[in-house]
């Protein structure tokens, strides 16, 4: 390191000590700005978790498409990790009117909100990154959320269909369907064919492969 940066490090910190004398909120409001100061000059700033934010839980609300339901074991096994190890990822979230929706982590975002024990020693707040600009409409979002829970193998298969459907309405292609989602063609019919509604069906030519599994279902 070199002069400057030496003499910059030396500045930080006589500033730093000043924050020793101020009260929770204020501090956290402090390191927060600092933060996000500090991303905007970083090497990393199209990178969403290079700038964590501490933001009040009350301010940090549920997205209403998360299919993926974590079962009680999960849930019990996820509050002991946060008991004993801490928040060891942010919560994924999208920001608007100093609101923030869960983009990823809505389970974090409970045991964080529910368990008093948890609550009190993070003093009523929340670890939050924020995903960028470019990716904040409601069908990039959910399309994020999608591919966090894919990529950990957690889905519901009904709660899926759902999000094709409402992207299907949305104008999205299949194509685009599926690469955002990380499926493949016959598994964006297969989601399409559970919502039980033929609109999403129009104009498609079904492989031979497809009407067979058609067949079997109507039999069975």
């Amino acid at each position: 390191m070199g002069l400057i940066g030496n003499n910059i490090l030396n500045q930080i910190k006589l500033l730093f000590q000043g924050l020793d004398n101020l009260a929770d909120e204020e501090k956290i409001e402090i390191i927060n700005q600092i933060r996000i100061s500090l991303h905007e000059h970083s090497p990393f700033r199209s990178e969403p978790v290079d700038c964590v934010l501490w933001i009040q839980s009350d301010f940090v609300q549920a997205n209403d498409y998360n299919p993926n339901i974590v079962a009680p074991p999960e849930m019990k096994l996820l509050r002991h990790s946060i008991e004993v190890d801490g928040y060891t990822q942010p919560i994924v979230s999208f920001s608007e009117e100093g609101h923030y929706e869960v983009v990823d982590g809505f389970h974090r975002n409970r045991v964080g909100k529910e368990y008093p024990e948890v609550r009190k020693r993070i003093k009523g707040y929340l670890p939050i990154t924020i995903i960028n600009p470019d990716r904040a409409e409601r069908e990039d979002r959910i399309a994020a959320t999608i591919r966090h829970n894919r990529a950990r193998g957690k889905h519901q298969v009904q709660g899926m269909s759902e999000i094709v459907l409402e992207l299907s309405r949305r104008n999205w292609s299949d194509q685009k369907i599926a690469k955002e989602l990380g499926m493949d063609a016959d598994e964006v019919l297969r989601m399409k064919q559970i919502t039980g509604l033929a609109e999403l069906f129009a104009d498609k030519e079904f492989s031979e492969a497809w009407e067979i599994d058609l067949e079997i279902e109507k039999n069975s």
